[in-house]
């Protein structure tokens, strides 16, 4: 009987090891595996207060020290600008409670491709994360360094603007530390994110106390005549609210944590409401600041708008400026980073991506297949394009797929009715979200067609001749190959998959 149960304990013991990726049969070896489980496994620790301070600590990055120049431009004057940054705000809020709605009645990892696989299935989800961690991820990425780069390069090359090959340089060193502090460790990388979030908190709360200073003074005459010389295109606005929008991206991070959020039915909408407004005040002011002392051809011609009002408002404290900017960019570059390996990990367990980007590093116990994928990516992005260039195309696929989602729970409020839903928006605001995606996808490309938006198209499409023989029909061949590539990648690099891990 005693020798039984022991052999019954050691079936139960191999089973167990074997289910973890093991290949050990001692105590030790169990543990070890025991402990990415341990580590990655979701648990419900994200309160309201972490909730709201996610969306708002994404959402504040770059864009609001680049976009200003790009939403003025295609603008055209103080008050459209702003106006554009206000519905942006709008805009960015209402998409929210749209994933509020499906985050609580799918409470799954992944966002959008776990939605649009519910509503539109296997096809739709595989092309979002082809389109995503091939372009959207790493071009983010990529945006997010380059911005990085030409506000800490900018005091350095006082009235002209940087190297072009300085700031790629500055912008691949940047990617590359950030990569490795991630890969290194999940702790690093959230401390490195705490401590740049505060900071760029700090430099957002200065500007935009200068302003109100400077606009009780007196320093209102940019206002006047505030919507004169307003251009009316229908792309030009397309391409504004592009822009404004880059800088609001982030609002739909928190449905990537679902699972991990206590009481998601109360605090998701609650971290919406009201992390999405208070970033929508701080940019309305933060330009109102940017305003009061600088015209709009000055504006333009800045090639650090953050780092030029600092210069004629701070001194001579105006170093702290692009000090406390480089800090924010980097901070959100560390963050776009640190979250980019989950939608691999979720492809890769579903099987529309190759294994290896769903392993992890047993030793450092961080998705370091997927973070060295996206580094590598990102570095590749900022070769040929500028800022602007990848903002628009960033933007046209998002959208595509943000309008997508929204269209996705109109979808399911009559395929899935016997689905709970905790939160339930007034359907009106989806489908005022599928116009205004379908506006900016469209009306750039109507008003002047450019080459980067039919590559943008190709490419997603292109997407297909994988998932046919890859994915559908799971050929042998592509099997063997692909077997063949993760075991020796993830015995060189000394990762394994963990099966039984959720993301």
């Amino acid at each position: 009987m005693h020798q039984q149960c022991e052999m019954d304990e050691g079936r139960v013991r191999r089973r167990k090891e074997s289910q973890n990726g093991s290949t050990g049969h001692n105590v030790d070896s169990q543990s070890e595996d025991r402990q990415p489980e341990k580590v990655i496994a979701l648990q419900k620790d994200v309160g309201l207060v972490s909730g709201i301070c996610l969306i708002v600590g994404t959402m504040i990055g770059s864009g609001i020290f680049i976009s200003p120049k790009s939403v003025l431009l295609y603008s055209g004057a103080i008050g459209p600008c702003l106006l554009v940054w206000a519905a942006c705000g709008v805009l960015s809020t209402l998409g929210a409670l749209c994933y509020a709605e499906l985050g609580t009645m799918i409470t799954k990892s992944g966002a959008e491709y776990v939605y649009l696989m519910e509503a539109f299935g296997s096809v739709v989800a595989y092309l979002y994360s082809w389109t995503t961690l091939i372009v959207l991820k790493p071009s983010s990425f990529a945006i997010i360094t380059l911005s990085f780069a030409e506000y800490a390069s900018t005091p350095f090359y006082p009235g002209c603007a940087p190297p072009v090959v300085v700031t790629k340089c500055l912008s691949a060193a940047a990617i590359f530390s950030i990569v490795i502090v991630n890969c290194f460790s999940v702790k690093l990388a959230s401390y490195v994110q705490n401590i740049f979030t505060a900071a760029k908190l700090l430099i957002i709360i200065i500007i935009v106390v200068a302003g109100i200073v400077l606009l009780a003074q007196g320093k209102t005459e940019n206002f006047s005549n505030a919507f004169e010389s307003t251009s009316v295109s229908v792309g030009a606005i397309g391409l504004a609210f592009y822009n404004g929008l880059w800088a609001y991206d982030g609002w739909n991070q928190l449905n990537f944590i679902t699972e991990e959020l206590k009481n998601p039915s109360r605090n998701l909408p609650l971290a919406i409401i009201i992390g999405i407004p208070l970033v929508s005040v701080c940019y309305v002011l933060v330009n109102m600041a940017y305003f009061t002392v600088m015209t709009t051809t000055e504006l333009l011609l800045s090639p650090a708008v953050a780092v030029t009002f600092g210069d004629r408002v701070l001194y001579p404290l105006s170093w702290i400026v692009p000090v406390f900017v480089v800090f924010s960019t980097f901070g959100s570059a560390n963050g776009s980073c640190f979250t980019a390996g989950r939608l691999a990990y979720v492809s890769g367990r579903e099987g529309h991506m190759v294994k290896i980007l769903s392993y992890i590093s047993l030793k450092r116990f961080t998705p370091l297949p997927a973070l060295l994928f996206n580094g590598i990516l990102s570095i590749i992005y900022i070769i040929p394009a500028d800022i602007n260039t990848l903002i628009n195309y960033f933007s046209f696929a998002q959208w595509l797929f943000y309008g997508m989602t929204a269209l996705s729970l109109i979808v399911l409020r009559f395929t899935r009715k016997e689905l709970h839903r905790p939160v339930k928006v007034p359907i009106v605001i989806a489908v005022l979200m599928v116009l205004v995606s379908l506006y900016l996808v469209l009306a750039p490309i109507i008003d002047k067609p450019q080459l980067e938006y039919l590559y943008c198209s190709i490419f997603i499409f292109s997407g297909l001749f994988f998932y046919y023989p890859f994915v559908h029909r799971k050929v042998t061949w592509g099997r063997r190959l692909m077997s063949k590539f993760t075991h020796n990648t993830s015995v060189l690099r000394g990762n394994k998959h963990i099966s039984s891990m959720k993301c």
